[in-house]
């Protein structure tokens, strides 16, 4: 049997959060029907003295609990966890489920738990073999996990054994003990009223049409009357659940918990009715639902996108490109583009404003590209999404490459002439108009590893969209990041703001270089990890081959024709050779590379995503941050070192049990990009933080996260986001 999953308590007091946390099981064992731990005797009983071939037993594991204390209902409540059983027959014999009896209530505050206090009996109907042999012995035994509680909560385990002698089939058998009729007693019974339940906007309606039952309630306070949901989420737990009669019909008016049933759904649980003389009725609910409560909290998360509209897709859109002008990955190209716009101030404002133009001509042209091989991908059936292309080594080795030689250009090594503006010294010196068409390009080149606010919404929207509609969100991703030089190239008060041209600028540009050279590190640190330790030595090998070339070309565009034409052409076939070469190289190394490796594994004890291990981590109710990165994508590394590697946050994972997951989307991964699609989102970082409880929807953090961020997310989780175990009451 297995437990049902706690509710995430977001209003549950601090206080009892540290004392939970600081607890460890109590376990006794015992080679008998008997054990015992500090708050509970445990026994194994039976039904029979006696077992014959193929009869049905009821064995009972009776708990009795010290004053004040309680163990769990399958439906714990706000907290918890219900005690499973797990039996060991001889073969051929089969257990049942755990038979429930009518739980109570326990209140602390705001947080209700269903359960048993003072004595319980739990039974379980087992099936003997019909080959069972007269004369031997059937061995039982039992392993029982229980959560007790008071003001702290412990969990604890016994072993329970027992061996009933076997007799011939048709052989008397005598009773067993008192203590299976007792259970057997405070066992729900079949409900002898028809039973219709209404969803309404708010609540559900138990409606039960029977005159004399509401004969017996009107006009008086119906002592307790309550309805235990069997399963967790359905109803909530701490709500009232006031009483009416209409006509000859008793209403119970329940509000619906965090995973309210959908229409058609059977609803299943406990009515319990205590009349005025203290006296228990429990009755089993089990009936469909007639109308949809509402939208289930198993995905609110997808519809931040489904329910966007295109107009709001559009303008989130604009403003995720404005926000992306401002990531560490755009920096390098806008400041060139930025001492590009010093040198065109004193120019003829028509020219300055074709600039401008043309630069954003080259961001939407890009952009427009970007999203047409999208269309085409998704067409053939792939998975992918923003910044897909960085899944691929062979394109971050050649985005390697084209910084280091821009890097290079900046740096004086070589020159192009005005046709073949928009590397190095052209896109700041040139006026021409190829320079900045290039520089769009670039720019949205380098854009593609991040993600700012805004965009994983619309990003996400237009991905599940036809094309022109993802066309028209990917325009408008590129009309942002285009916006601001835009403005700045026909805003003539912001051109006299700039400080006049000088010779200051030689400098400048040549400073600019160094974040070039930073951005082809970064991207051979990333090439490593998709390719492996060999691709690093395969990307050095061919920069060096590209110096080696741009000094060639350079030297020699002085020298005599002949020898101008022979070094340009020995060049070429360098360049050439490094790229080809690095292509081929890399292709290899990806064949032979393990896995990317999962950088502070050690210091966070975190553990690679897999939909297996999540999946497993969710059915046990355990806490989980998941934590969707990629090796290329910059606003990731920038999280993970400011704020999911702050002590403080590592500190408060541990505290609250929390299982950190890496989903390393570095290479394409379905796995990974199926989770992604699940909240709308097309791209990383996404970072997702689920309470204790399989069945609640996650937090979806900011894609800029602070320490500060992360801490707020784990404390609304509630005290019940630590293990389930350590639930309070």
């Amino acid at each position: 049997m297995t437990a049902m999953r706690p509710f995430p308590i977001a209003r549950f007091a601090s206080g009892l959060a540290v004392l939970a946390l600081g607890l460890v099981a109590d376990t006794g064992f015992a080679a008998s029907s008997r054990a015992s731990t500090p708050q509970v005797e445990a026994e194994l009983v039976a039904s029979a003295t006696a077992i014959r071939p193929g009869d049905e037993i009821q064995l009972g594991v009776r708990q009795k609990i010290i004053p004040h204390w309680h163990t769990y209902w399958v439906n714990p409540g706000d907290s918890g966890l219900a005690t499973q059983i797990a039996w060991t027959l001889p073969d051929g014999a089969r257990a049942g489920d755990i038979q429930w009896p009518t739980p109570g209530r326990f209140k602390l505050g705001p947080v209700v738990n269903y359960g048993y206090e003072n004595e319980v009996t739990l039974l379980t109907t087992v099936t003997a073999p019909a080959d069972l042999q007269a004369g031997g012995r059937f061995p039982v035994k039992a392993t029982v996990d229980w959560l007790v509680c008071q003001e702290t909560c412990i969990p604890q385990q016994v072993e329970l054994e027992l061996a009933l002698p076997v007799v011939a089939a048709g052989s008397a058998v005598g009773p067993g003990s008192p203590l299976i009729e007792q259970a057997r007693a405070s066992l729900p019974v079949a409900s002898p009223w028809p039973i219709d339940i209404r969803a309404g906007k708010d609540a559900l309606t138990l409606r039960i049409a029977d005159a004399r039952l509401a004969a017996r309630f009107a006009g008086q306070a119906p002592g307790e009357l309550w309805f235990y949901a069997e399963q967790w989420g359905k109803t909530a737990h701490d709500a009232p659940q006031p009483v009416t009669i209409v006509g000859d019909a008793l209403e119970i008016h329940i509000k619906p918990g965090d995973e309210p049933p959908k229409a058609g759904e059977t609803l299943v649980g406990v009515l319990s009715i205590r009349d005025g003389d203290g006296k228990l009725q429990s009755y089993r609910i089990a009936a469909p639902v007639s109308a949809a409560v509402g939208a289930t909290a198993t995905a609110p998360q997808a519809t931040e996108s489904a329910n966007l509209g295109i107009g709001m897709a559009v303008l989130l859109a604009l403003a995720g490109g404005l926000v992306l002008n401002l990531m560490p990955c755009v920096f390098p190209v806008l400041s060139i583009k930025a001492l590009s716009v010093l040198r065109h101030a004193g120019h003829d404002r028509a020219q300055v404003r074709l600039q401008g133009l043309t630069y954003t001509a080259g961001v939407l042209a890009s952009f427009a590209a970007l999203g047409a091989v999208l269309i085409a991908l998704k067409a053939g059936g792939a998975q992918v999404g923003w910044g897909f292309q960085f899944q691929s080594p062979p394109f971050v080795l050649a985005v390697a490459y084209l910084m280091f030689a821009v890097g290079l250009s900046l740096s004086g090594v070589f020159t192009l002439g005005a046709s073949a503006a928009g590397l190095g010294a052209s896109l700041a010196d040139k006026p021409g108009y190829a320079g900045s068409f290039f520089t769009g390009v670039l720019a949205t080149v380098v854009a593609t590893p991040c993600t700012a606010p805004f965009m994983g919404a619309a990003l996400g929207f237009a991905l599940g969209q036809p094309a022109p509609v993802l066309l028209a969100v990917f325009l408008s991703l590129g009309l942002g990041l285009a916006l601001p030089y835009l403005l700045l190239c026909f805003w003539p008060a912001l051109q006299r703001a700039l400080p006049r041209p000088g010779v200051w600028m030689e400098r400048v540009k040549q400073a600019l270089a160094f974040p070039m050279y930073g951005a082809a590190v970064w991207l051979v640190w990333v090439l490593a990890q998709q390719a492996g330790p060999n691709a690093i030595a395969i990307a050095l090998g061919g920069m060096l081959a590209i110096a080696f070339a741009a000094w060639l070309y350079d030297s020699s565009r002085h020298a005599h024709v002949f020898a101008r034409h022979g070094s340009t052409g020995l060049a070429v076939l360098t360049l050439l050779t490094a790229l080809l070469g690095g292509y081929a190289g890399v292709q290899a190394s990806v064949a032979n590379a393990a896995a990317p490796a999962t950088a502070g594994a050690a210091k966070h004890a975190l553990e690679p995503y897999s939909k297996t291990r999540f999946d497993e981590l969710r059915a046990a109710g355990k806490p989980v941050f998941v934590n969707f990165t990629a090796a290329w994508c910059i606003t990731c590394l920038a999280n993970e070192k400011v704020a999911l590697s702050d002590a403080g946050v590592t500190a408060a994972f541990r505290q609250a049990g929390i299982t950190y997951l890496k989903g390393d989307w570095t290479n394409q991964d379905p796995q990974i990009s199926a989770h992604l699609a699940e909240f709308g989102r097309s791209g990383v970082p996404l970072y997702l933080l689920y309470p204790a409880g399989g069945g609640n929807a996650p937090q979806v953090l900011p894609q800029l996260l602070t320490p500060a961020t992360v801490l707020s997310a784990i404390a609304a989780a509630g005290p019940a986001t630590a293990s389930p175990k350590l639930a309070k009451e």
